[in-house]
């Protein structure tokens, strides 16, 4: 069985686009295919899900509890709350533990929530 070559049909919508061109269309479609795994992860995770992540990321299901229930009282659940925990961290330029034990603790919710403002 032979098979046609139409490449060069198939890529005619593409042959006049510059490198720039090409490098934007490319990131244009892969946030196409991303964009509903995102929305389908923040629209259907659970408190369940999102102690599982932090109790991988090390913490204990006391300091899990703690987490998952801020993130959640806070509308923060749909980042993930191992996310949180993350972008807390890397705003403050401490580890992911400290940060987290620091969320378990009551304080820096004020911070983590200003972190997601812009939707992120």
């Amino acid at each position: 069985m032979k098979r046609n070559d139409d490449f060069s049909t198939r890529r005619a919508h593409l042959a006049d686009l510059t490198d720039a061109q090409l490098h934007e269309r490319f990131w244009q479609l892969a946030a196409q295919i991303v964009d509903p795994l995102l929305k389908l992860g923040r629209e259907n995770t659970s408190p369940a899900i999102e102690r599982s992540v932090l109790l991988r990321m090390g913490f204990s299901s006391l300091e899990v509890k703690e987490i998952v229930d801020g993130a959640h009282k806070r509308g923060l659940l749909g980042h993930g709350a191992g996310h949180v925990v993350y972008k807390l961290a890397k705003a403050k330029d401490i580890p992911l533990r400290d940060a987290g034990l620091m969320l378990a603790q009551n304080k820096g919710w004020e911070e983590a929530t200003a972190l997601f403002k812009g939707g992120n």
